[in-house]
């Protein structure tokens, strides 16, 4: 992984490749790339193409629940990065627990038609 600092020996070539007389060697140096940023550039980047689907739902709070909704998600090939499962917050009902899922997609219609299967399995999403 390069620095964005260690990139600029190729930044220099771009612009003027013919103020350098060769042979020339662009040195690309760094790595010094914290790994969470590097996670949160990468998710970003994948939902801006539509890769990555980020949705909250609610589900009834009873064993089997979670099951059955990630099985209308394998059903639609959505590839699950993480759940979160909250049972225990006062703005959810007895019987209430909020699903928040991050979704791998294969891009912006397959979000839709995520979306399309859940609702047409009965979920609310709520964000």
């Amino acid at each position: 992984m390069v620095e964005p600092a260690g990139a600029s020996p190729v930044a220099a070539l771009l612009t003027d490749p013919g103020s350098f007389r060769g042979p020339v060697v662009a040195v690309l140096s760094g790595g010094n790339v914290d790994p969470l940023l590097l996670q949160r550039i990468l998710r970003h980047g994948m939902a801006a193409g539509g890769r990555y689907l980020s949705l909250r739902l609610r589900v009834t709070d009873r064993p089997g629940a979670l099951a059955t909704l990630l099985a209308v998600l394998t059903v639609v090939d959505a590839n699950v990065l993480d759940v979160g499962h909250v049972r225990t917050d006062p703005r959810l009902g007895l019987t209430e627990a909020e699903v928040e899922l991050h979704l791998e997609t294969k891009g912006p219609e397959h979000c839709r038609e995520v979306e399309e299967a859940l609702r047409d399995a009965g979920y609310t999403v709520i964000g």
